[in-house]
């Protein structure tokens, strides 16, 4: 399996139903108390955060997912952790609701807002950079999925095309996904590792592929 520089490979992988692994999850913030669960999911584009988020956000009732890519939106790849713990986490941690207009979304007259009700279980919050030290005290459990690169490469693909505008992207975006990532190692800091994709035969309406977090890499 290739994976980022300092990043291990995973061990102890085993099938669990989703019911067991919103219940680990939860578990890892017992004392949480009249406010949403922050749960991050975090991985490389092609590694499946968006389904699974919108997976176990089925499996909860009263939650709902947060995409980073909103608060990054026109904004940075991956220099957006203080604008969402001031105007989201924070709030939410006060147990309030989240009407929030990015800048980026004014200067670019895109139209609507991040909301977030009052009332939540639990915030489900996925996208590439959600697991890092700035954010650390405003997250109570995480996710990191761990696959192979060439093969979230190829659904990566697959999904937004290999055009030659987005594929300038990419190069750009790993540019800085690199470096951010081997500072920051998500892997490591995780409540738990989820397969994206998985290699185990399981039923993926159901089931998950996980193992414990893995140790820090070199530099970690």
């Amino acid at each position: 399996m290739r994976l980022h520089p300092g990043e291990p490979e995973a061990v102890g992988w085993r099938v669990v139903d989703v019911p067991a692994a919103v219940r680990q999850l939860c578990e890892a913030s017992p004392e949480v108390t009249g406010r949403p669960r922050v749960i991050a999911i975090d991985g490389r584009g092609g590694a499946g955060k968006t389904t699974l988020a919108e997976r176990l956000r089925a499996a909860v009732p009263d939650s709902a997912v947060l995409h980073t890519d909103d608060i990054a939106w026109n904004h940075a790849c991956f220099d957006w952790g203080a604008m969402l713990a001031e105007h989201i986490l924070r709030p939410l941690h006060r147990g309030a609701a989240v009407d929030f207009r990015p800048p980026a979304w004014i200067a670019h007259d895109r139209p609507g807002s991040i909301s977030i009700p009052a009332g939540l279980a639990v915030l489900w919050v996925e996208g590439t950079g959600i697991i890092r030290t700035e954010l650390a005290p405003w997250l109570d459990a995480s996710v990191w999925m761990q696959g192979d690169l060439d093969e979230q490469d190829r659904r990566l693909l697959a999904r937004d095309g290999d055009s030659a505008e987005h594929l300038e992207h990419l190069a750009r975006w790993m540019l800085e996904e690199l470096p951010f990532l081997l500072r920051e190692q998500p892997w490591a800091r995780a409540t738990m590792i989820v397969a994206g994709p998985a290699h185990l035969d399981h039923d993926p309406e159901a089931e998950l592929v996980v193992a414990p977090p893995t140790s820090p890499g070199p530099g970690g």
